[in-house]
């Protein structure tokens, strides 16, 4: 038995009890005649104490050489200590050493194993396995496991069965790109990693499994954006013999679960805004409604005042900032050298000061008067005190700059408290997406989603106005989960088909799987998705999903511990066919 009991667990009452405990050398005091270590495991740490008094001299001379991260198991009793530590729950003992076996040496480690650690990011990547050994990375893999054991829970209280699909599958030309897999039995074919296991889980439905999830890994080989992994988990669930609203009901029934259980709070409020208010209020569709700032349309009320940037654009709107009347001149300077930036793009930036006495001073007090600004005040919901904040240009992306705006103004005034969730639906969503390089029509959610029923004659006529039967849930500024109702009969996914520019021939290569299935008795189905290691992270206060993934990946996709991806030998390569010509 190398351990009777953990690290984290003894305390007064287990006073004169004798003990075996295993784990790695946190520190060690030595002050000649006696000497203490910090035992340290996954539960906790305790410290160990040697005394040349009353230690075997064997034993006590041993204990001199132990370094940091040694593994070693020790024997003795349990004794209380002297100057007590408060701070950890092993802190009123310590253990009087009998016996000490060093189970492994270990190399000192390149940084130090602390919750503070002198380690940047890119040596703790590489040497993943002694990042896990802090608390705040083994921490947060505990607290991912904590968030996937209540999922499956309040899942599986409701019947859903957990149902593993397949990962080597058929690649698509829809979506992000595949990460392909060469069959050595199948020469010229390949398989692909799937991006979700949509297909399958409606496959699922037809076959009556009526709920399923799976707690599922899923790969996207695309342009990874800042913390993007090629491979992430989703929670992936559907339902047969259901309508949107039944859907909704489920899902803000696990998201209240799961912050009721996970963090102890009650969520009353979980509103539901469409689209189209989603974009012309906030500028993005996964808005962050812990703080306000709408946008007001200022186009009435700035347009035809002589100001030619304004009269110029296709959408004039500001948004007002609660209490920031008193910045200084450098202080919108530096925002709107913060606008101008690339990322953001903007070509200026006008402002307005909203005065305590009712009166308003503005960058462009040439062209507006009191009264004109007056109305900007209102239609941007501004008080006395504030300050408005007014860009202009082509709409799309004049709302895209505002939106940045505000997200960086809230996290500026400490608008986005970690500890406070705002949970809301993004429903209404267009089925299609014109594609300007192209001019294809593509599906914004996926070719599968159902169209609004009362939309399906604009699929012929008016095809960008066609809304479809889709959701999006938020949390703070975040989408952490996205579904539809699908389509589930042969005839209306022929036509979506047609309508993304797949031909008969081409539809039927791809997906005639899937049509064929239809015809032999598809209920009405629909799911959703919940992007697990995201939703992790918000619920942990975190910004990034790395820390709650054991093993990550770098902003280029590459495994730095093991070194992946990588080249493999010519004798694979010829075993599957495959000839590399790197230029």
């Amino acid at each position: 038995m190398y351990r009777s009991h953990n690290c984290g667990e003894l305390n007064a009452s287990n006073i004169n009890t004798e003990v075996t405990l295993a784990g790695w050398v946190q520190k060690s005091r030595d002050k000649g005649f006696m000497n203490w270590v910090d035992l340290r495991d996954r539960y906790g740490i305790t410290q160990l104490i040697f005394d040349e008094s009353r230690t075997d001299k064997n034993v006590f001379e041993l204990a001199k050489t132990l370094g940091r991260e040694f593994v070693i198991q020790v024997k003795g009793t349990v004794i209380e200590r002297e100057a007590k530590n408060k701070n950890i729950p092993t802190g009123e003992i310590e253990i009087l050493v009998s016996e000490l076996t060093i189970l492994n040496t270990a190399l000192t480690p390149p940084f130090t194993i602390e919750d503070e650690t002198d380690g940047g990011e890119d040596i703790r990547m590489k040497y993943r396995y002694l990042d896990i050994r802090r608390n705040p990375v083994k921490n947060s893999l505990l607290f991912r496991h904590k968030v996937a054991m209540e999922v499956r829970k309040y899942l599986s209280d409701l019947d859903f069965c957990e149902v593993e699909t397949p990962y080597l599958i058929k690649s698509t030309p829809e979506g992000a790109r595949d990460f392909v897999v060469p069959s050595r039995m199948n020469e010229g074919q390949f398989y692909a990693l799937p991006q979700s296991p949509q297909t399958f889980k409606q496959l699922l439905m037809v076959g009556g499994m009526d709920k399923y999830f799976q707690i599922v890994k899923c790969f996207r080989d695309e342009d990874l954006r800042a913390d993007r992994q090629p491979e992430f988990t989703q929670i992936d669930c559907e339902m047969a013999f259901v309508e949107q609203e039944d859907i909704l009901n489920v899902f803000e029934g696990l998201t209240r679960h799961l912050l009721k259980e996970i963090k102890g709070i009650e969520v009353d409020k979980f509103p539901r805004i469409t689209y189209d208010y989603a974009m012309k209020t906030y500028g993005n569709d996964k808005p962050d409604i812990r703080f306000g700032m709408k946008f007001g349309e200022l186009n009435e009320f700035a347009q035809h005042k002589e100001f030619p940037v304004f009269n110029a654009a296709e959408l004039v709107v500001g948004i007002a900032v609660s209490g920031a009347g008193n910045y200084t001149r450098k202080e919108i300077d530096g925002l709107i050298d913060w606008v101008k930036r690339p990322q953001v793009g903007a070509s200026g930036m006008v402002y307005v000061k909203c005065n305590e006495d009712g009166t308003y001073k503005s960058s462009v007090d040439k062209f507006y008067d009191n009264e004109d600004l007056a109305n900007w005040a209102k239609a941007t919901e501004a008080n006395p005190g504030d300050m408005i904040f007014v860009l202009s240009g082509p709409a799309n992306k004049t709302r895209a700059q505002l939106s940045a705006l505000r997200m960086e103004l809230a996290t500026r005034l400490g608008l986005r408290n970690p500890e406070e969730f705002a949970p809301l639906w993004v429903v209404d969503f267009p089925l299609l997406e014109l594609d300007e390089e192209s001019g294809r029509y593509h599906a914004m959610h996926h070719p599968f989603t159902s169209p609004k029923p009362e939309d399906m004659a604009l699929l012929e006529t008016e095809p960008g106005k066609v809304r479809a039967n889709a959701y999006d849930m938020v949390l703070n500024g975040n989408e952490i989960g996205g579904g539809s109702i699908r389509i589930h009969d042969k005839a209306t996914q022929q036509l979506m088909f047609k309508y993304l520019g797949f031909t008969e021939e081409e539809a039927k290569a791809q997906f005639g799987f899937l049509m064929d299935a239809f015809q032999f008795g598809a209920p009405p189905h629909g799911g959703l998705a919940f992007g697990l290691d995201r939703l992790v992270a918000i619920l942990g206060g975190q910004e990034t999903i790395r820390d709650f993934i054991a093993f990550p990946k770098n902003n280029s996709g590459r495994d730095v511990m093991i070194d992946a991806p990588a080249a493999i030998d010519d004798a694979q390569l010829k075993e599957l066919r495959i000839k590399v010509d790197i230029a």
